[in-house]
């Protein structure tokens, strides 16, 4: 039998439907005291973070500065920094990773999918030909070559040249 460490892992297992009252971790994220090490680039009103339970390597998000769940409820200058900095994301894992091509979305309510309830962020995710493999199909599991810490110095260099 074949193992696959992924200790990083072990957060997401063992939080995984605590619930609770817990804070956002994307406001979390932003705390002056305790700024996340996945940040990658923080802008006026919006800013990119690694995500800490990738699909593949280099993904990331964009996330609104300000706590604000739909886009409805965002500002104008709120949604072209947005934009802007999705645009960048996808300009950085270009050169960063060459992927074949990127799922860029959102899920908006827990129906659409939504991990993060309440905090608006775009997924930008890094796609190669035949990146699906079985590991997804038969154990519900994703292999990410990539260790986290080593995804965050190849792209945040490359995120303050271009933001």
């Amino acid at each position: 039998m074949h193992r696959l460490w992924a200790p990083w892992r072990l957060a997401y297992v063992t939080e995984a439907g605590s619930g609770g009252d817990s804070p956002c971790v994307f406001c979390a994220a932003l705390s002056e005291s305790q700024m996340s090490p996945l940040t990658l680039y923080r802008g006026d009103r919006c800013f990119v973070i690694l995500n800490k339970y990738p699909y593949s390597n280099g993904h990331l998000m964009v996330v609104p500065t300000r706590h604000v769940g739909t886009l409805s409820d965002a500002t104008a200058a709120e949604l072209t920094e947005l934009i802007a900095l999705t645009r960048t994301a996808e300009i950085v894992l270009k050169e960063a990773y060459q992927p074949h091509g990127l799922n860029v979305g959102m899920n908006l309510g827990k129906p659409a999918g939504a991990g993060v309830l309440g905090h608006l962020h775009v997924h930008v995710v890094p796609r190669w030909n035949g990146d699906t493999n079985f590991m997804t199909v038969t154990a519900e599991t994703r292999v990410v070559p990539e260790e986290p810490s080593r995804t965050v110095e190849r792209l945040r260099p490359l995120f303050e040249q271009l933001a």
